[in-house]
């Protein structure tokens, strides 16, 4: 009979499961998406129960496809997510997302306070409107009524545990994307909680990602599909375990990932501080710790550039030949350089009311040049997070890369030249149900250590050193447009929200 073990990630528009081997082979996928809400500007809201659902869907679609039951089933998850909910578990209000931004405002606020940079320090989550610390200020500030009547604040991945088994608990990863969880001493940060007005029993109970407990019907939701007596590993977060599904959980190896957004992130045995890019600081395992800075401008910048060109439904062929057009236009896109800043930026500037920008327009320039210039832009913002990342890490020698952008050459060569550093293909879309899958072979010791992107033949992307020379000069000139067009942003965003 087949034995696997099943990796999930609950992600943002959704559920993947992917079935991975003994040999930490995957081969088989089970894919169930959903929608999200904007009832009001800035405001993204999803119903958990059908998350749920594409989550139930999913492992059901796996055992089809296989014919046979998982050995065990460990989950992976979006990070930042918040439910109010009432003593059993029944949601108050829809979910609020990693991409709301209604606690903008209060963001801002704790990055401008000792009290802020305290927490910041002690929680290693950056002070945005993304964090649950955050949002749940919002709603103590916004909605009284509905915060006096929540019994736990919890994430997707909590709600969907508690399904299955009836208990308030969170994995030490998730804890630590909270802005609410002492990443050093592995419990709740006092400090934290009380600027948030809520107590530690608001809140779930923090266990290890390696924490697991044995599926029974009886005890839980009861999933038909499922046959009693299979270990759940509760796992981690979606970007820890897209480290570990991308063999990049070993300092020196950083791994970047560019899908709507994107994200660098290194593996590190202490956290890795940097109050002024507030780059982040997550635990994946009691050994490591998962550091870097996401962007909010990755594949959303480049869709936005060609629905302008090619129409509001943009096809494959479309960007296929919008790649086409962009190899044809030397490094640099004839001096024409692009702040990507469509919704405003995370790491490392974190400023909600940045903007885009094209500097440098001339009469030469043609929509070839401002294609390039607008893929450039991206990878200039993923390099600024990388740069803020490497001060405090080891030096980075290889990264490996994940995520829809791996599909086009141009744009994988683009971004090897602007950071100077070989890049590595290693998984196109499902680096984190990997990971959790990985983490599931080791808790169940069929695996005793990672595997390690060396022992694997990999594609790799090398910097060419013309290019690199000039994107060093042009990136310097990007970071200080920023700089100088700052205030100016803000105002204009005053006047125009």
């Amino acid at each position: 009979m087949m034995k696997y073990v099943l990796g999930i990630d609950i992600g943002t528009g959704s559920v993947k499961a992917v079935a991975i081997n003994l040999q930490c082979q995957s081969f088989e996928v089970s894919q169930h998406h959903y929608s999200y809400s904007a009832p009001k500007p800035g405001y993204y809201e999803q119903d958990p129960e059908q998350i749920w659902n594409a989550f139930a869907s999913c492992i059901k679609g796996i055992i089809d496809k296989t014919g046979a039951q998982p050995l065990a089933i460990s989950l992976s998850s979006a990070m930042h997510s918040l439910i109010p909910v009432d003593e059993s578990c029944h949601a108050l209000a829809p979910m609020i997302t990693w991409a709301d931004n209604r606690s903008a405002e209060i963001a801002t606020r704790l990055r401008s306070s000792e009290e802020g940079l305290a927490i910041y320090k002690a929680t290693g989550t950056p002070l945005h409107a993304m964090s649950p610390l955050c949002k749940i200020i919002w709603i103590k500030e916004n909605n009284p009524g509905l915060f006096n009547k929540t019994h736990h604040f919890i994430s997707i991945k909590e709600y969907i545990w508690y399904k299955l088994f009836k208990e308030f608990t969170i994995d030490h990863s998730g804890a630590s994307c909270t802005g609410l969880f002492d990443i050093e001493k592995i419990k709740w940060y006092n400090n934290a909680l009380t600027t948030a007005g809520i107590t530690e029993e608001m809140l779930s109970c923090p266990v290890p990602t390696n924490y697991s407990k044995t599926y029974d019907p009886d005890k839980g939701e009861a999933l038909d599909f499922l046959k009693p007596g299979i270990p759940f590993i509760i796992g981690a977060s979606d970007g820890c375990l897209a480290n570990l599904g991308s063999m990049a959980n070993k300092p020196g190896i950083a791994a970047m990932t560019i899908g709507t957004s994107g994200a660098v992130r290194v593996a590190s045995n202490i956290p890795l501080p940097n109050a002024d890019a507030m780059t982040f600081s997550y635990i994946l395992d009691k050994e490591t710790f998962i550091c870097g800075g996401p962007i909010n401008n990755g594949g959303v910048a480049l869709q936005w550039w060609l629905k302008n060109n090619a129409g509001p439904e943009p096809t494959g062929q479309d960007y296929d030949q919008l790649f086409e057009e962009i190899a044809k236009v030397p490094a640099g896109s004839n001096g024409l350089l692009f702040l990507p800043y469509l919704t405003g930026e995370r790491a490392p500037i974190w400023d909600s009311e940045s903007c885009g920008t094209f500097f440098g327009v001339k009469l030469q320039h043609t929509s070839a040049n401002f294609s390039r210039a607008v893929l450039e832009g991206i990878c200039y913002a993923m390099k600024d997070v990388l740069d803020a990342v490497q001060q405090n890490a080891e030096p980075i020698t290889q990264i490996n890369i994940s995520g829809g952008f791996t599909k086009s050459d141009v744009w994988v060569q683009t971004l090897a030249d602007i950071t100077n550093i070989n890049l590595a293909i290693l998984q196109a879309d499902d680096a984190s149900a990997v990971g959790a899958g990985l983490l599931a072979l080791k808790s169940l010791g069929l695996i005793s250590e990672y595997p390690q992107s060396a022992s694997v033949n990999l594609k790799t992307f090398k910097p060419d050193a013309k290019n690199a020379a000039e994107y060093m000069i042009n990136f310097g000139i990007y970071r200080q447009l920023y700089i100088d067009l700052k205030e100016t942003m803000h105002r204009f965003y005053k006047i125009n929200n």
